[in-house]
C-alpha cells in the first residue's frame, strides 16, 4: 500500500482529491484548478459513505453468500468462485473502498473540519469500515496505514483492529454526545440525525463484540442500539445523491446475467429450502409462515430487472439494522442467562416483522405469520426442538437461525457460518452448498488484494488462502 492521495470527484460516484505534491510551482495559481482547501469538508462525507456501501454491500458481500449457503453461482466468474476458486484480484476494489474510498476521505474530515456532527459521523464511518475489513480479511493494515511517512504500512492482528475499530466508534458516539443537532444534506445514512447515528455506532460494537464472542460486551453495547426499524442503516438507492440501482440487481442487468442467484431450475440455495414449506429442510411451523419471505427473497439469475424483492432495481439494502440489534440481544441475554432472558429481543423481531415490516409492498399480499413464541416450544418435543436437545440450545439455535435468514444481502450469515463453526456446532445453522463440497474445508476469510500483495513489502509473500482461519475463530 503507497500512499493514498485524494481524488475529486464531484458527481454521483465516489468523492477524492488529486494530490498536488507533483505539480510545477505557481499552477495553482490558475482560478481554474481545484484544490482541497477550496472544498468543503462536508463534501468528502458521500464519497466515504458511498465507499462504504461497496465494502459492506457489494462483490464480497455476494461471495460471503455463496459462501454461507444462500446463494449458488452458477456460471463463468461466480461458478468459478462458487467451487472455491477465488483469486486475490477479487479483492482489489473492495480494498481500495477501504483504505482510498473512507479511510482518505474520514481522516480528511476528522483533521479538518470545524464542524463537531461531521467529524462524529466520519469516526463512526470508519470504524464501520474498518471493523468490516477486520472481519472479511484478518490481519490488515491499520495502525501505520494512511501515514503519508509510511509508504508500506504492517499488518495489525485481527484483534487489535477489532479493538480500534470499537475505539473509533466510541470516539464518535463522544463526540456527537458533546455537539448540539443538527442537519447535513450529504450524509445520505441519515441526513445528519445524530440520535441514529450514535444507536447505530452502539450496534456496530455489539456486532464487533459477537464476532470475538464476547457476548456480554455484545448485550451491553446493544442494550444502546438501534430501537426500531426507522433508525436502520440502509443504503437507499434510486437518487442522483445515493446511487441509482441496488448493486445486485446492477450486475444481473448487466454482465453478469445468469451468473449468480439462488434459485433456477428447481435448483434452490440452503437459504431457499428452508424457506419452502414443503421441504424436508423447512422452518415452517405453526407459528411461522414463511411463503412471503421465501418469494422476496428468490432472486431470477438471469435478469435484474424482472426481480421485485430483495434485488428490486430501487430495494434498499440493509447495513446495520432494529433486527440485528434485537438479535444480538436475544443471543447474548440467552448465552449469558437464560432461555427467558433472550426470549423477548427475538419475539420483538417476530412482532416487527409480523408487521411486514421486513418484506416489500410486491409480497405483502402472500402469506406470512410470525406469532410470539413461548419457553415451551423450545422444550423436547416443542416445535422448535424436535430433535430433544437442551431448551436453551434449540432456542439459541433458532436465533442464529433468524440472523442467517434476516441477515440476507448483509455479511451476517457468512460471519455467523465461520464464528459457530468449531465452538457452537450444536446450534449452527448446517449451512450447505449446492453440487458443491458438502464436508469441507469451508472458506474463512476472504483474500488479500493482489495491489496490496504486490506494493507492500510488510504483507505476505503470498496469500495465506481461504481457508485459513482467521484470529477470533480459531
Amino acid at each position: 500500500m503507497k500512499k493514498i492521495t485524494y481524488n475529486l470527484i464531484l458527481s454521483l460516484s465516489l468523492i477524492f482529491i488529486v494530490s498536488c505534491e507533483d505539480l510545477v510551482e505557481g499552477i495553482n495559481d490558475n482560478p481554474n484548478d481545484i484544490i482541497v482547501t477550496d472544498v468543503e469538508e462536508r463534501l468528502f462525507l458521500t464519497g466515504a459513505q458511498l465507499a462504504n456501501i461497496q465494502l459492506n454491500c457489494g462483490h464480497l458481500n455476494r461471495i460471503g453468500g455463496m459462501y454461507s449457503g444462500q446463494l449458488i453461482g452458477y456460471s463463468s466468474l461466480y461458478s468459478n468462485i462458487y467451487g472455491f476458486s477465488l483469486s486475490t484480484a477479487e479483492a482489489n476494489d473492495e480494498w481500495f473502498e477501504l483504505y482510498v474510498g473512507i479511510l482518505s476521505n474520514t481522516r480528511h474530515i476528522a483533521t479538518n473540519s470545524s464542524n463537531q456532527l461531521l467529524v462524529g459521523i466520519s469516526k463512526i464511518i470508519e470504524g464501520h469500515a474498518v471493523g468490516t475489513g477486520a472481519s472479511l480479511w484478518g490481519d490488515i493494515p491499520y495502525s501505520e496505514a494512511g501515514n503519508p511517512e509510511i509508504s508500506d504500512p504492517i499488518f495489525d492482528s485481527q484483534i487489535a483492529v477489532y479493538a480500534s475499530a470499537i475505539s473509533l466508534l466510541d470516539e464518535g458516539i463522544s463526540v456527537l454526545n458533546a455537539t448540539s443537532a443538527g442537519s447535513i444534506p450529504e450524509d445520505i445514512y441519515f441526513s445528519g440525525d445524530k440520535a441514529n447515528w450514535i444507536a447505530a455506532a452502539n450496534t456496530l460494537k455489539a456486532r464487533f463484540y459477537l464476532h470475538q464472542k464476547d457476548y456480554p460486551s455484545a448485550f451491553s453495547a446493544a442494550q444502546n442500539g438501534i430501537s426500531s426499524a426507522s433508525g436502520d442503516m440502509m443504503y437507499k438507492p434510486g437518487n442522483a445523491a445515493s446511487g441509482d440501482n441496488n448493486l445486485f440487481w446492477t450486475i444481473l442487468e448487466g454482465s453478469r446475467s445468469g451468473d449468480i442467484g439462488n434459485s433456477v431450475d428447481g435448483v434452490e440455495s440452503y437459504l431457499v429450502q428452508i424457506l419452502d414449506s414443503g421441504n424436508a429442510l423447512s422452518r415452517n411451523n405453526t407459528k411461522t409462515d414463511e411463503t412471503a419471505r421465501k418469494a422476496y427473497y428468490t432472486i431470477n439469475s438471469s435478469t435484474g430487472s424482472s426481480n421485485e424483492g430483495i434485488i428490486e432495481e430501487n430495494e434498499p439494502q440493509n447495513m446495520v439494522t432494529f433486527f440485528e440489534n434485537q438479535l444480538i440481544l436475544a443471543e447474548s441475554a440467552a448465552r449469558n442467562g437464560s432461555l427467558a432472558d433472550g426470549l423477548p429481543y427475538l419475539n420483538n423481531v417476530r412482532a416487527w416483522m409480523n408487521t411486514g415490516g421486513h418484506i416489500n409492498s410486491n409480497f405483502q399480499d402472500q402469506a406470512y405469520s410470525y406469532l410470539a413464541y413461548d419457553a415451551a416450544d423450545f422444550d423436547n418435543g416443542g416445535i422448535e426442538n424436535a430433535d430433544g436437545i437442551d431448551s436453551k440450545t434449540a432456542f439459541l439455535r433458532e436465533v442464529i437461525e433468524e440472523r442467517y435468514v434476516s441477515g440476507f444481502g448483509m455479511h451476517m450469515p457468512y460471519n455467523d457460518s465461520r464464528r459457530l463453526r468449531k465452538s457452537d456446532s450444536s446450534m449452527a445453522v448446517p449451512y450447505i452448498l449446492v453440487d458443491g463440497p458438502q464436508s469441507g474445508p469451508w472458506p474463512e476469510r476472504m483474500p488479500y488484494a493482489t495491489t496490496e500483495l504486490n506494493s507492500n513489502s510488510n504483507a505476505p509473500a503470498e496469500d495465506p488462502g481461504i481457508f485459513s482461519v482467521t484470529r477470533v475463530n480459531q
